[in-house]
């Protein structure tokens, strides 16, 4: 297959000095900046004095009115983390869904994270610092790669509100990060052949799925890319050639084996424990924690009583997956008619609107999934105006849902509250109905160095800057 990029795929400038004169390097000190602000926007919840568990006594009372809630901070008890327990080889969940001993809701490696961060921390403070520091590169490296691809859109990574807001709200980073890196190789690494890039890539994706899933979704795109190959240069796109099966094979075997090689020590060790974390997600409700459109939009349509609950999460149960699985299949054959159109499958494309239709019809949205899209909208050339709308409907769940909870614990009137809320869940749904079309037909942002239309939208965003 041939090596080199074609001109639809975002590619890092390989010019001498590139490393420096990019704006690699410029979006990495910025997010260094954004990081520091990060910590210290959690750290308000965190110090001394702190009770016998080395939980920090003004916790509690100010996670929600001061917005500075972690579910880091907040893990350090419940999970045994504080006990220094090894994740998963021990402990199970019981019947209603309550976790036990060491086991964890996250897939494995994200629960090794976990447990890396609590070394030598005897407090939620140091738990949270350690696991910052933990953190902090791969946002770090990911504002590099954004940077060398998306030029100086990259800014939306790296000095970002979403950034501050969740960085450290859970263990997001090295997810996004594997994500990034699976694109990174395959678009940027262009000495290598394709199928080399796309099974080195799949090897990345199938970490990210160990760390929280979603990258794995990527997977269907990226062999569909591998399957119909890259025109060479100088032919038009459009013309005949063969089919690599071969390829697609490996990227779905490179995949699943990562994936496998990954979960069977711990699923071997302890099975009860490691199958706890999958048993938890399949019990997870759609409730007020949730943030999804099916508490806010479909539960009203049911009564008040325990039938009409569970009548409503049975409801869910089916709709969901259903829905999630709908959109994958409407993603990747819109994917495949644009290729039958360009010559070229959009897979970064299919993979951003694939996410969409993942967050828009999942029982849970928590906030931080947000870090998840943020790369799609810096790889991908989308109306700035579009980013502003949602950034500010996702602040209104990011801070807006803490009030939220706040009032309601506090007795006061939570009207306000709660409007801003629905407005951050009916906004970001409806944006992200339109990101889903929009992405696969996207073409890829600017890149470092030219004057083209990114140039065009430079006032939104400065305008963004100042949120």
């Amino acid at each position: 297959m041939p090596n080199r990029p074609v001109a639809s795929e975002p590619v890092a400038d390989r010019r001498p000095g590139s490393v420096w004169s990019s704006f690699g390097f410029v979006s990495v000190m910025v997010c260094a900046v954004t990081l520091l602000v990060a910590y210290f926007n959690k750290a308000r919840c965190a110090g001394a004095p702190f009770d016998e568990n080395g939980r920090s006594t003004i916790f509690d009372s100010v996670k929600d009115s001061a917005v500075c809630y972690s579910d880091i901070q907040f893990l350090w008890l419940g999970r045994d983390i504080n006990e220094h327990v090894f994740p998963y080889l021990s402990g199970g969940i019981t019947p209603d869904g309550a976790l036990t001993g060491g086991a964890v809701e996250y897939p494995v490696l994200s629960g090794l994270f976990m447990w890396l961060g609590a070394i030598g921390a005897h407090d939620d403070a140091a738990f949270l610092l350690h696991s910052a520091l933990l953190l902090a590169p791969f946002a770090l490296l990911t504002a590099y790669m954004l940077g060398r691809m998306g030029g100086r859109a990259a800014l939306l990574w790296a000095a970002g509100p979403p950034l501050i807001l969740y960085a450290f709200h859970n263990w997001e980073l090295p997810v996004v990060c594997a994500a990034v890196g699976a694109v990174y190789i395959v678009t940027s690494m262009t000495r290598y052949s394709l199928r080399a890039r796309a099974i080195a890539a799949a090897m990345l994706l199938g970490i990210g799925f160990c760390l929280k899933l979603y990258p794995g979704i990527f997977v269907l795109p990226l062999l569909l890319y591998v399957l119909v190959g890259e025109p060479e240069q100088g032919v038009d796109a459009r013309s005949p050639r063969p089919f690599d099966v071969r390829g697609a094979l490996a990227v779905a075997a490179t995949a699943i084996g990562t994936v496998v090689l990954v979960n069977l020590p711990f699923a071997l060790a302890g099975y009860e424990g490691w199958r706890a974390s999958i048993t938890f997600q399949q019990l997870r409700q759609a409730d007020i924690t949730t943030n999804s459109i099916w508490y806010w939009g479909l539960r009203p349509m049911f009564g008040k009583t325990a039938a009409d609950e569970s009548a409503f999460q049975d409801v869910v149960a089916v709709a969901s997956p259903v829905l999630i699985l709908a959109a994958f299949a409407l993603a990747a054959w819109l994917g495949w008619r644009r290729f039958a159109v360009t010559g070229v499958y959009p897979w970064i494309g299919v993979s951003g609107a694939m996410l969409c239709g993942f967050l828009l019809f999942h029982k849970v949205h928590s906030p931080q999934y947000t870090l998840w899209l943020i790369p799609f909208l810096v790889l991908l050339r989308v109306r700035w105006s579009l980013i502003v709308v949602y950034l500010l409907a996702d602040a209104a769940i990011g801070i807006g849902v803490f009030r939220y909870f706040y009032a309601l614990g506090s007795g006061h009137s939570a009207e306000l509250e709660e409007n801003v809320v629905q407005f951050g869940v009916w906004g970001r749904a409806a944006l992200l109905l339109v990101l889903f079309f929009l992405f696969i037909r996207a073409k890829p942002r600017a890149r470092e160095g030219t004057a083209d239309e990114f140039d065009r939208d430079r006032a939104p965003i400065l305008a963004y800057s100042a949120l």
